[in-house]
């Protein structure tokens, strides 16, 4: 029996406090974009505001629209808020090479070529369904909200918005449709990882629908606009996510099946080689 040393636990240890060091480098670094992006994103949250309070703007008739707050620093923390909202996209590309640098090390290069695609796909995703909340989806809900402006009862019926009010909108549409717009990325991780086949998706497509309409109805405000406006957009990239598994899963299947085909040749090779 060799007695015990401690060198023995520290030459173990090392390999994980190596992983923990780098592990903390990386989260600095990425705190650090983030804190300079929150610090600009401060500076011009003013400019910000002004250009998510946009669709707002041209509901209302011209000149007639206003945005209100009821606490004195409603408006201060509106600001903030939208700093560390817009810090968070702009620092994105610095935090995702971080964990990326982080993980890469840790996977086969045929792993690096498989997930690497889904890295750059997901903040395209995200910003395509960001600009079709506020491009498209916004305008839509915000001229119904609106219409129901006039006279109730002999009274005045007046749309006065808060400023947190409505900023909270503005957030709760862009990362609805932003999250929700990643639903292929997490069907064809799901896919190549071997958890799920393109027909298994298949024979789940009407809970797939009903998915989708529950995820719309949750996730935007209740109106009907706004849920067909999520609804249909999900439905089209479940469909082209489908197509798109048909492709891979064909492609796979036949360097499979050349891998195969070569490992017999080789076989062959080696049984004819022994035989001579």
């Amino acid at each position: 029996m060799q007695p015990f040393r401690i060198s023995d636990i520290d030459d173990t240890q090392a390999p994980l406090l190596d992983h923990l060091i780098e592990l903390r480098g990386r989260l600095l670094r990425a705190f650090l974009a983030f804190a300079v992006a929150f610090a600009v994103c401060f500076y011009f949250a003013g400019d910000i505001f002004s250009f998510l309070v946009r669709p707002l703007t041209e509901a209302f008739p011209p000149g007639q629209g206003k945005l209100i707050y009821t606490k004195l620093y409603e408006a201060f923390f509106v600001e903030v808020k939208i700093a560390m909202f817009a810090a968070f996209f702009v620092s994105f590309p610095v935090i995702a090479n971080q964990i990326w640098q982080f993980v890469a090390p840790g996977l086969y290069a045929k792993e690096k070529k498989a997930f690497l695609p889904f890295l750059i796909a997901t903040p395209v995703l995200f910003t395509m369904g960001a600009a079709l909340a506020y491009y498209v989806v916004m305008p839509t809900a915000f001229h119904f909200f609106l219409a129901f402006e006039g006279e109730k009862g002999g009274l005045k019926l007046e749309a006065l918005p808060g400023t947190g009010d409505y900023l909270a909108l503005v957030m709760q549409f862009i990362l609805a449709f932003g999250i929700s717009f990643l639903l292929p990325v997490l069907l064809m991780l799901l896919n190549r990882a071997g958890m799920v086949t393109r027909a298994q998706c298949v024979a789940a497509r009407r809970y797939a629908i009903v998915g989708v309409f529950i995820v719309a109805a949750v996730a935007t405000p209740p109106d009907v606009v706004s849920q067909l406006l999520l609804a249909i957009p999900l439905l089209m990239l479940f469909e082209g996510t489908l197509i798109l598994m048909w492709f891979t899963e064909r492609r796979d299947a036949k360097e499979r099946a050349a891998e195969e085909k070569a490992i017999e040749e080789a076989a062959k090779e080696a049984g004819h080689a022994a035989a001579e």
